[in-house]
């Protein structure tokens, strides 16, 4: 396992290694999308690329079959499709975290991976969103969730947290993209003035918006970017509730309880900083970026995984407290199928995954080390899918009829559907890394030492 060299000055405090100039770090950040495509580069992106076609051949598919390709059943009528669901609107909240809530806290280590979390959130937004649709069978009628006029006169059910998904979601995914591109304005003219091509001239000049750096250019967007930060914060913590909410509105054993709000959200923040880690870390590495995404960096994200980790943990506990406190004999049975059940061996896995491997970011020399915080940033990402199987397989395919137990077995076109959307988000992501600044050029110069600004 690697571990992070020592570095002159304050290695566990700078935000950037010192030595840079305004120059020499918008060169390197720059270069990064001005240098000749890497052959690793083009090999990731065709490996994620020919995932993302599987998926494609997948839904081609489920829109001529049905959705009975997948493994749903009765009484699972809910499977791969909303685990994934779940598990890809988790991820996609450690961007709106970053980008503004630690922006109104003042916090400004966030910004050397604050545009790259914000891009990971669009991407694993766009992922979770085709699979309420897909999962409906007739997606050409997804518009009834929608409060729009149509033929047959029905409204949507506003008393159906289904519905709040639609506008939760939506929301969420416009509110992120506007503040993700109006981040973006300065460094896109930065790219424009730097790039060599009259392609590039003029897409980058089309994404600048006309930018000049003049004083009220800079007040209008420092405006602005401080207002999307105040209205996208409330969604990072709505958008989860009311995804929590699908499950606590219902009867369902394991499901109505009221700690799944805070406990969902706690688990988002959990998993997307995992994700973050999981992909910032090779990224530094391969594009030697490691004097910009510093050891604080990394260790600050360990710290925020091991505090939204304990929550998460304390929320396993009150199920089971829950359960024996109120004395109800399903909930009670609910518990004891987790813990002895057929699928006991996931339970498990889910604990190993989310409670006790990470105890060991404890340990500062766990969080100094690179290898240890990837292979335990995986571990999160697995035990958090787990525990959306846990919740959603696991409570129904043993509901209140003994005669309609079943067990829920995902085929082929559930793997490769799921398989599929990471070939999506890793697609976009490459895209992303290739074609736009991941660092924030202008923020990474606004903290840059005043000595060392020349």
């Amino acid at each position: 396992m690697e571990e992070l060299q020592p570095a002159p000055a304050n290695a566990d405090t700078d935000i950037i290694a010192p030595g840079h100039t305004l120059s020499s770090l918008t060169d390197k950040i720059t270069s990064v999308v001005t240098m000749k495509t890497p052959k690793t580069w083009l090999f990731g992106f065709a490996v994620a690329f020919a995932l993302f076609m599987m998926m494609m051949y997948t839904i081609t598919i489920l829109l001529v079959r049905g959705v009975g390709i997948w493994g749903i059943n009765v009484p699972v009528g809910w499977g791969f499709d909303i685990v994934n669901f779940v598990w890809w609107i988790g991820i996609g909240h450690a961007g709106t975290l970053i980008s503004a809530v630690l922006l109104l806290l003042k916090q400004q280590w966030r910004t050397s991976i604050n545009r790259f979390a914000e891009a990971m959130t669009l991407f694993a937004v766009s992922c979770a969103a085709m699979y309420p649709v897909l999962h409906m069978g007739r997606p050409w009628f997804a518009y009834w969730l929608a409060p729009i006029p149509n033929t047959l006169g029905m409204s949507p059910q506003y008393m159906s947290p289904l519905v709040w998904d639609l506008f939760a979601v939506s929301t969420y995914a416009t509110v992120s993209l506007m503040f993700w591109f109006i981040g973006l304005i300065p460094d896109a003219a930065t790219m424009r003035d730097q790039s060599k091509s009259r392609v590039g001239r003029f897409v980058y000049g089309i994404l600048a918006l006309g930018w000049r750096g003049s004083a009220r250019h800079w007040y209008r967007y420092e405006t602005v970017y401080l207002l999307m930060a105040g209205l996208s914060t409330p969604l990072v913590v709505s958008v989860h509730t009311i995804v929590s909410l699908d499950f606590a509105a219902g009867i369902v054993p394991g499901w109505h309880t009221t700690i799944f709000p805070p406990y969902f959200v706690a688990g988002a923040l959990y998993s997307g900083f995992a994700m973050v880690l999981v992909l910032v870390i090779p990224i530094r590495r391969f594009y030697g970026l490691k004097d910009f995404i510093t050891s604080r960096h990394l260790q600050n994200m360990a710290k925020v995984m091991l505090a939204s980790g304990l929550v998460v943990a304390y929320g396993y506990l009150m199920e089971i407290f829950y359960a024996w406190y109120s004395g109800g004999e399903y909930e009670t049975f609910m518990v004891i199928n987790r813990i002895k059940g057929p699928y006991a061996p996931l339970y498990w896995g889910l604990i190993l995954s989310n409670v006790v491997v990470p105890q060991l970011l404890w340990f500062k020399t766990i969080r100094v080390s690179t290898g240890w915080l990837f292979v335990i940033a995986v571990f999160i990402n697995i035990g958090m899918w787990l525990e959306r199987f846990t919740i959603i397989v696991i409570s129904l395919h043993r509901d209140f009829l003994p005669s309609s137990w079943g067990m829920y077995t995902p085929t082929i076109w559930d793997w490769t559907m799921f398989v599929g959307t990471i070939g999506l988000f890793l697609s976009l992501l490459f895209l992303f890394v290739r074609l736009l600044p991941m660092i924030s050029i202008f923020e990474m110069r606004s903290i840059l030492p005043k000595g060392e600004s020349k």
